[in-house]
């Protein structure tokens, strides 16, 4: 993809199923009962099991990555965790370019859940070129 100032990524949609929690809960080491067990979420006050963290923030780096050209291509990458994710809900990671200077490209990335933002303030650099 050419990047050019104001233009929209192309959006990445991802529905995790109910088992995600637990399968990346295992790939993780993050066994904090929040993701994995329902009845745990919900005693300490939240509606069900909620998504890693982590693992909405990778999809923020999959949707750069897919339109930058590869994993290679990300120089740096930071968000801010600011919702609640949950399983058997699709997401929506959209971005658009910020700026180009010389061969690198700042994008300004958000993911959102059912209208929340579950990352903002996402600024991915590429490797424009």
């Amino acid at each position: 993809m050419s990047f050019n100032a104001g233009d929209a990524i192309n959006e990445l949609k991802v529905t995790p199923d109910k088992f995600l929690p637990v399968r990346y809960a295992g790939a993780s080491g993050d066994f904090n009962p929040i993701h994995t067990d329902k009845e745990y979420a919900t005693m300490v006050g939240l509606p069900s099991t909620i998504l890693h963290g982590l693992w909405s923030m990778a999809q923020v780096a999959r949707a750069v990555t897919d339109n930058a050209g590869g994993p290679e291509k990300i120089t740096s990458l930071s968000v801010q965790f600011r919702g609640m994710g949950f399983p058997e809900q699709e997401i929506t990671v959209s971005g658009t370019v910020r700026e180009v200077e010389g061969d690198v490209a700042t994008l300004d990335v958000v993911a959102e859940q059912n209208g929340n933002a579950i990352i903002r303030n996402a600024v991915a650099k590429v490797d424009a070129t």
